[in-house]
Parts: structure tokens; sequence; C-alpha cells
């Protein structure tokens, strides 16, 4: 399952769920996003050719981050570029999220491990901006 979080025509996140199946390749980012996530099908015996990424000036305006959960699960909470709550989902063993706008926050629903990529480098001073959230304990409204 695939599912696209919008506050509008702004896209706040992308959750791939771990029982996303897909025949071949799919991207699910738009173009302008400075992190692109897809998912690619192969068969045995597919061979990508050996390459490497040349070196490109890219201006990247906002970080966006890609999360895996490995074990355990999360609530993700989801904020509007103003900051006004949004929605809630749960993320699961194996479910990949884009953050991609917008703010956002984690509750652990239990032990969890995280996997984080982001653009770098990444200063947490300069970088982020925190602000108050919702407070009551709930797992989904």
């Amino acid at each position: 399952m695939l599912e696209y979080i919008k506050d509008g025509d702004t896209i706040l996140a992308i959750i791939v769920r771990a029982t996303y199946k897909h025949e071949s390749v799919s991207f699910f980012t738009p173009n302008n996003f400075s992190q692109q996530l897809g998912y690619m099908n192969r068969a045995k015996g597919y061979i990508v050719e050996p390459h490497n990424h040349l070196q490109q000036n890219r201006a990247v305006h906002n970080t966006q981050e890609v999360i895996i959960i490995r074990s355990g699960s999360a609530r993700v909470d989801f904020y509007s570029q103003q900051n006004a709550y949004h929605s809630s989902r749960i993320l699961y063993h194996n479910d990949i999220i884009l953050l991609a706008a917008g703010g956002h926050g984690f509750e652990m629903l239990e032990d969890t491990e995280l996997i984080e990529i982001k653009q770098g480098p990444y200063n947490d001073t300069i970088d982020k901006q925190r602000f108050e959230g919702r407070t009551d304990n709930f797992l989904l409204s």
C-alpha cells in the first residue's frame, strides 16, 4: 500500500507500507523533491550495469528525510507548514516514510528501531525548529 499525506497541494509525507508490491519500477516523488523515493522489482539475473554518480550542483531548500522502521511501531504526527496539527498514522515493521514538508513528531508505541536518511551535513542547531505539538495521549484521530 502507498499513501500520500497532503495538506492541500503540498505533500507532507509518502508512506510505503511493508506490503507494497509493484511489477517493475515505480517512483513516488515528483521531480522537484530533493530526495527521490522509488521501488524496484527486478527478476533474477537482471543486471544493473556498474556506474557512478557524477557530481552535480543542486540547491536544497529544505531537509527531507526517509525513515525505515526496522522493528517495533511508532505514531507519526503530521503538521502543516504553519505548525498546525494535520493528522497521524501508525508505522510498523518495514514501513518506509518520506517526510517531505511541514512538521512532524513521533511517539514510539513500543521499543522501536529506526533508520533515518537525510541530506547532510546536518546541523541540529540551524536545521531544525522545534514547536509545541499535540499534548494529548491518543492513538489516531
